[in-house]
């Protein structure tokens, strides 16, 4: 979150930090960030909180939800046809579609664990909207969320890197939205095994 960032930066452009290490000053960055996220989930939510040893992905081998795919640290590929994109996450090799057209969630849909996704161009800017995502877990906090999240994601290319901001949405976990960044590199010699 742009709180970790400003924290983190804050601490490295501090000269009496200069002899910390890194790693140090990233969990105190670490810290700042996780006080700013937990503070914003409601009491309902927070009660849900799991221990890191009871989480269900590693516990039952059960796939990662969308809010979860989007905050992991994993490779993404990124595929643009006429009428859709796709993409293909690291973590569980899962597959996303997103719909190029200015359709809302069809009625009558249930929930999904990816929901449903329409995308539009904002200048040089992919603007993705998902609804109708199935309740899950917010990775690092291991807190539910509810099937009325909504995640608005806004991805820029900048050089060799693709920035994502999310925004987070959801009345039943969070008192105020969650807005999340995230910078990948360039790498297209990679490739993503199942």
């Amino acid at each position: 979150t742009q709180v970790g960032i400003d924290r983190l930066n804050a601490l490295l452009n501090d000269p009496a930090n200069d002899d910390r290490p890194y790693e140090e000053l990233a969990a105190e960055a670490a810290e700042a960030e996780d006080a700013y996220v937990l503070s914003r989930f409601t009491e309902e939510a927070a009660a849900t909180r799991l221990g890191e040893l009871q989480d269900p992905g590693y516990l039952y081998c059960e796939p990662w939800g969308l809010v979860r795919q989007i905050e992991a640290r994993h490779q993404l590929e990124i595929r643009r046809y006429s009428d859709r994109i796709e993409m293909r996450y690291g973590e569980w090799d899962a597959a996303r579609t997103i719909y190029l057209r200015k359709e809302a969630l069809p009625a009558q849909r249930p929930p999904r664990l990816f929901g449903y996704s329409v995308g539009r161009y904002e200048g040089d800017t992919l603007v993705i909207e998902t609804s109708g995502i199935s309740a899950n877990l917010y990775r690092r906090y291991f807190v539910k969320h509810s099937d009325q999240m909504r995640v608005t994601e806004r991805y820029t290319r900048e050089g060799d890197r693709l920035r994502l901001t999310a925004t987070f949405e959801d009345p039943w976990s969070l008192k105020k939205p969650v807005e999340f960044e995230k910078v990948w590199g360039w790498a297209p010699d990679q490739e993503i095994f199942p």
